[in-house]
């Protein structure tokens, strides 16, 4: 076995190691609302969340994807490929770190801006400065500050709205009837853009946006009116209180929650086999080309990594976004789903890379804020923004520390 072989199998390893925690932490992001206002319980949430991320990584996922992770590295600066393969493993055991330590204490990172940390630390080390996309890291702090306050902004106005309208009425049920549907639809349209837009399969539709918004439209349509006849069905009684709406709502929320896991599969496998394709294409070929064909194993091996993270330490960062940050209503978690939805729909298009995470966790600060700066534990708050400031530097640092110590064991 060659060093090319040897740093493959390391890598494939990595790779799972690396889905496994995006499984783990990530994508318990997609479902932490629904548990925590009790929509779905979470056993249940592992399940839907794994076969639906399994299905997102495998059939929708990017079977094209940059080798280099989110561009960030320049790799004509570094001659040698066997140097890039081993950074790029690194890479990949440094983020997968960070995210299990980050998981263990239960804590929701973004594992986009782990990867983007360590490449970036590696590729410092063995390429100098001139080699990193400056301009793509400062999108990268940039999106710290939008995508939170973004989201929080969406659910803030989307849950007072619902209060406003629906809560603070005097025939709650009426109100609902006649609101639930527009949300539905609403919804809806938003979804089809996102997986129009979003998902890979979408863009390689490559329809014309006046296409694309008429199937909104009509989309829109079709939800409003089944809307209205399955919302009149879920609440007979005209005389029910609050939970009445509550659960009407429970039903729209599983819905949101299912589309986020299925599109966080579809788009962030790519963060766990992205470098595993790049190692695989040095070590086959000898050279890095700018994109890779993706084996469909690659795709099986992410899916299943995602699903077994989930399943084994999903809970505990359900737990800290669900439960931990302010307290949850079906009401409420559909405000936070709507709100971390449409901000990674729009920052995406606007070509910002935002964080799923952060938006998930905006969304549910900004909801907590409606009810007054007492609903919100600051003190969870502040460890968790303290994690993902530190991600990228412990990442990179990490990175640089392992891809030194390989480089001098492999060419001393």
């Amino acid at each position: 076995m060659d060093i090319y072989d040897l740093f493959l199998y390391l890598s494939i390893g990595a790779g799972f190691l690396m889905a496994f925690n995006l499984g783990a932490n990530d994508v318990a992001n997609s479902m932490a609302s629904a548990v925590g206002a009790r929509a779905i319980t979470v056993k249940q949430a592992v399940l839907i969340a794994g076969v639906l991320n399994f299905v997102g990584a495998v059939f929708l996922g990017s079977h094209v994807t940059a080798t280099i992770s989110k561009g960030i590295i320049n790799p004509e600066v570094i001659s040698d490929p066997k140097i890039i393969m081993i950074g790029m493993f690194a890479a990949l055991l440094a983020a997968g770190l960070w995210v299990l330590v980050a998981t263990l204490t239960a804590l929701p990172v973004s594992s986009t801006h782990s990867i983007v940390g360590a490449i970036t630390g590696f590729g410092l080390v063995a390429g100098g400065p001139d080699v990193v996309n400056w301009l793509k890291m400062g999108g990268i702090v940039l999106s710290w500050i939008i995508s939170p306050f973004f989201a929080a902004a969406i659910a803030y106005f989307i849950f007072t709205h619902i209060r406003k309208y629906i809560l603070y009425k005097r025939h709650f049920i009426e109100q609902a009837k006649k609101w639930a549907p527009i949300w539905v639809a609403v919804t809806l349209s938003m979804i089809s853009f996102s997986f129009l837009y979003k998902t890979p399969v979408g863009k390689s539709l490559d329809l014309h946006w006046a296409t694309s918004l008429s199937i909104a439209v009509v989309l829109a349509l079709l939800a409003w009116l089944a809307g209205r006849h399955f919302v009149g069905k879920i609440v007979i009684n005209e005389e029910e209180g609050a939970e009445g709406v509550e659960r009407i709502f429970r039903k729209m929320q599983v819905g949101t929650s299912c589309y986020v896991a299925l599109s966080q599969g579809a788009n962030d496998v790519a963060n766990a086999v992205g470098p595993v394709a790049a190692i695989y294409l040095i070590a086959k070929e000898h050279v890095l080309l700018p994109k890779a064909d993706v084996p469909w194993p690659m795709l099986v091996l992410g899916g299943i990594g995602i699903a077994v993270g989930i399943a084994v330490l999903g809970h505990k960062v359900m737990s800290t976004v669900g439960e931990k940050i302010t307290t949850l209503t079906n009401t409420r978690g559909f405000a936070v789903d709507f709100g971390a939805a449409s901000t990674v729909l729009v920052a995406s298009n606007l070509g910002l890379p935002v964080s799923t995470t952060h938006a998930a966790v905006g969304g549910v600060v900004g909801v907590g804020l409606a009810r007054g700066f007492s609903a919100v534990d600051f003190r969870v708050l502040f460890r968790i923004v303290a994690y993902w400031v530190a991600t990228v530097p412990i990442a990179a640092l990490t990175s640089i520390v392992i891809f030194v110590l390989l480089k001098w064991l492999c060419y001393s």
